[in-house]
């Protein structure tokens, strides 16, 4: 039973993976959001992330492989990830969840920066008011969610858009695959500037 399950488990991940790689949109999809984080960084700009449960743990894994490294040494990139529990507990506890993402992305963010918005579901409240917060500070709002993410896909910028899964563990399988590639091809179109 056991080995069954994981076999099947496999087998569904690939699907997912299969899925996403055979979408047209994919690729060029990933390319113009590296570019437009690039541009960020190269003029001096900064990138903020955020997410709820295990999307927040994506948003902190991207933000700290950029400010430490990913594969080589270079420069550190100015990149957030918006996970202070006081602050979160804060503004959850005095205002509302809802606004937990959009007050710090109203205290730290700028016009030029870019917001990394990441939702399986693309309907979580919390994100949408931050990418609307980002969007009216000028800033640029890349979501990473699901096809079935219409509502938070419809306020980016650019959208890339995981299978729409069963489960979202399958959709973070993608996440978390979009985020290594990215910081790849940031890190490759800032070569010469390190």
């Amino acid at each position: 039973m056991t080995e069954e399950l994981i076999s099947q488990g496999l087998s569904q991940a690939r699907n997912e993976l299969d899925s996403f790689i055979n979408d047209p949109e994919t690729v060029p999809s990933i390319a113009e959001a590296a570019s437009i984080m690039a541009n960020c960084l190269n003029n001096g700009g900064k990138i903020i992330s955020c997410g709820n449960g295990g999307s927040l743990c994506d948003a902190t894994h991207f933000a700290e492989e950029l400010t430490g490294r990913f594969r080589n040494d270079r420069r550190p990139l100015p990149a957030m990830a918006i996970n202070d529990p006081a602050c979160l507990t804060c503004v959850g506890n005095d205002y509302s969840f809802d606004v937990v993402f959009f007050r710090w992305i109203e205290a730290f963010g700028r016009s030029g920066d870019v917001l990394l918005a990441i939702s399986t579901s693309g309907s979580s409240r919390n994100i949408l008011k931050a990418a609307e917060a980002a969007k009216g500070l000028g800033m640029k709002v890349i979501a990473l969610t699901s096809k079935k993410g219409k509502s938070l896909a419809g306020l980016a910028d650019l959208a890339i858009l995981a299978p729409d899964a069963p489960h979202s563990d399958r959709i973070q399988e993608i996440h978390i695959k979009v985020i290594h590639i990215l910081i790849e091809a940031i890190e490759s179109l800032l070569q010469g500037t390190f």
